[in-house]
């Protein structure tokens, strides 16, 4: 298997460097933001800036590297989104800052999506799911390896902004130097929503609740843990451990998900997520370790609630539609991530700190309720129909391409 995967070095060596600047951008900004006193309603918009930019990204990539070729777009890809990051230290405003940030969710969508396409063409079916692990890895230590530079770093000065731009750069070399053949072209997102309503309405509406929630999470935790006194540390962790433990989740989920219905494993990550938005509801914790541990039963629902409900989704779906089915999902899921920032970082400016948590309360409830629903109204699908449970990267980076890579039902 390793002598298999080092003709892929150079793209995974490429990833990690891309997302250790993601995962260095997307902390630094709110952390710093709040220190130059920003609202959060504003650093709320961050968050719905870079999940636009994002969505547009996975829908616009296609067409310029039709036009001129992955190489050619991957490094202007990444060049800008280091531009961006310099551009937003030299310039400390939210009206400068949000559409930095849509700038760099594009860049990030673009080049993610040429890597993964990239790998893609490079995998035969034999090694597809373990090159997909690895990747999924890559993924996970990347995005949380560059949060935890900042552990107990000063966050006054513009050295992460420029680290974050080294970075990006850095991602650049293995990819313009790797003598791999270029991919053939990107999967392009039709999005099809009464389809997808069709197929599942619950998947439809959860993973749009589902983006609220995280997106949300994702763009504001910082600003919680800022405003309720955590040091840079605790504030890191709190925002990197979710992630780790949504990662470790996936797999009893997945398992549980395989042998029962979808649905009710959605319903019982719904009601834990509920408690834990509760617990900083009702309890208030103001100590690191508390706000930590609570943060890591919160995580360990909301990032394996994506991947149960497209497993759901594509149990529905037409043969052969898993990539259009999961694509389209990817959509509606950041359609949620744009739209919950906003309502998230108004709630606030308005009521406080914990009002990030009743906003997740509130989209949580809506998935417990519907899926109900959905439950009383319609049987779930026979075990020999069912598609295979497939570990998904922290949804919030996953593309299209994503998707493709990991299609073993097309490539089997």
């Amino acid at each position: 298997m390793t002598t298999r995967l080092i003709p892929l070095s150079a793209l995974l060596l490429g990833s990690l460097f891309l997302l250790i600047a993601g995962g260095i951008n997307g902390l630094i900004l709110p952390l710093r933001g709040s220190e130059e006193g920003f609202s959060a309603f504003s650093l709320g918009l961050l968050g719905t800036g870079w999940a636009a930019g994002y969505v547009l990204g996975c829908l616009y990539t296609p067409l310029l590297v039709s036009r001129v070729g992955h190489i050619r777009v991957f490094g202007t890809l990444a060049a800008t989104a280091a531009i961006a990051i310099l551009l937003s230290a030299m310039f400390p405003s939210p009206w400068s800052w949000i559409p930095l940030r849509a700038v760099s969710g594009f860049c990030f969508a673009g080049a993610a999506m040429i890597v993964e396409s990239w790998l893609n063409e490079e995998v035969d079916s034999s090694i597809r799911g373990r090159v997909f692990g690895t990747y999924t890895m890559i993924n996970l230590v990347g995005t949380t390896g560059g949060q935890m530079i900042l552990i107990g770093a000063d966050i006054s000065t513009a050295w992460f902004f420029m680290l974050a731009a080294i970075f990006y750069c850095l991602a650049l070399i293995p990819t313009t130097i790797s003598s791999n053949r270029a991919p053939s072209p990107l999967f392009e997102v039709k999005l099809n929503i009464p389809q997808l309503w069709r197929n599942s309405p619950v998947a439809v509406f959860a993973v749009l609740m589902i983006g609220i929630s995280n997106g949300s999470f994702g763009a504001l935790a910082p600003v919680y843990a800022n405003n309720i006194g955590l040091d840079v540390t605790a504030i890191v962790l709190f925002c990197s451990v979710p992630i780790l433990a949504g990662a470790l989740s996936q797999i009893p989920v997945g398992r549980a998900s395989d042998r029962s219905d979808r649905r009710k494993v959605l319903i019982f990550l719904a009601l834990v997520a509920m408690a834990a938005d509760g617990a900083f509801i009702f309890l208030r914790p103001d100590t690191g370790i508390a706000n930590i541990l609570i943060s890591a039963l919160l995580g360990a629902a909301i990032f394996a609630m994506y991947p149960i409900v497209v497993a759901h989704a594509n149990d529905h779906a037409d043969p052969g539609q898993f990539i259009q089915t999961s694509g389209g999902l990817l959509m509606v899921f950041g359609i949620g991530s744009i739209v919950g920032p906003f309502i998230a970082g108004l709630a606030l400016t308005f009521f406080g700190p914990m009002a990030l948590f009743s906003t997740l309360f509130a989209a949580h409830l809506s998935i417990v309720l519907f899926a109900l629903l959905r439950v009383w109204r319609r049987e779930q699908v026979d075990a020999e129909d069912k598609a295979s449970f497939q570990n998904i990267p922290f949804a919030r980076n996953s593309t299209p391409e994503t998707e493709v890579l990991a299609d073993r039902e097309n490539h089997a």
